[in-house]
């Protein structure tokens, strides 16, 4: 690969990455796809069959109080629960050179299973998503008017343990039949997630490969921040995909063929 950055627009479109057949492929991988807010290893179906049906091994975990993991939201849960969810996936299935996927809010798990095991871990890929501050929280890195829409909407919805889950157009689903069926299986994101810090060791992606997918059409506005700091990662791939925020549910074949594609 001669570039840091290609863009895909659409299923026609010849991505820049050469993707391996199927009489190509390397030694199996193994793929953990981690979830953002919101949703649960469910959102990653489309995907996930894709991959496996290339051969691969793909877990596709769900993240504590959310997805069917609901019944376990409480009003402590931290983002060293989410990491301590992917950590003992990981160890339960003596996973090693996986390749580590977050979305969205996920991105914040993935870097923190990084800097607890990087030796189990063959590539980062961030799919759209925000990325931590070390010491601090997640609202400390949203603006003034994002954070206090959510801790309100967390009050109204369940006195503050809460947040309700927003319409599928907001992550750019507008299909109907897609937007239903992602409103149907959403579930309120643990406020605590957002107000605890994010503790890490070591610097973002611990020195490991990492790739950065960039969805733009539309963006999402939350992650704006993030997505400038990896495209000006000389050291990172970026990449960037003409779709929505949850690329996996609009857009899950080009989407695929990155994953397949990572170096």
């Amino acid at each position: 690969m001669t570039t840091r950055r290609s863009v895909l627009q659409g299923a026609a479109a010849a991505p820049m990455l050469a993707v391996p057949t199927l009489a190509a492929a390397q030694a199996r991988r193994a793929y953990v796809l981690v979830h953002g807010a919101w949703h649960g290893g469910w959102c990653w179906a489309r995907v996930a069959d894709r991959l496996v049906a290339a051969g691969h091994r793909v877990f596709t975990p769900t993240q504590t109080g959310l997805g069917e993991r609901k019944h376990l939201m409480r009003k402590d849960i931290s983002l060293d629960d989410f990491v301590t969810d992917m950590t003992n996936v990981i160890e339960a299935e003596e996973f090693s050179d996986i390749y580590l996927v977050g979305h969205s809010f996920g991105g914040r798990s993935v870097c923190g299973v990084a800097d607890r095991m990087p030796e189990r871990i063959k590539r980062l890929v961030f799919l759209d998503s925000g990325l931590p501050q070390p010491g601090k929280s997640v609202f400390e890195g949203f603006s003034p008017e994002v954070r206090d829409a959510r801790i309100k909407a967390a009050q109204e919805f369940s006195g503050g343990l809460s947040v309700p889950a927003p319409k599928a157009a907001s992550f750019g689903v507008t299909e109907p039949a897609d937007a239903t069926w992602l409103e149907r299986r959403m579930t309120p994101h643990p406020l605590s997630t957002y107000t605890t810090p994010m503790n890490l060791k070591n610097p973002i992606g611990n020195g490991l490969p990492v790739t950065y997918i960039r969805c733009t059409e539309p963006k999402y506005a939350v992650v704006d921040p993030s997505g400038a700091y990896a495209q000006s990662r000389k050291d990172w791939q970026y990449v960037e995909l003409k779709t929505g925020h949850d690329a996996m549910v609009i857009m899950p074949g080009p989407l695929t063929d990155i994953l397949l594609a990572v170096a």
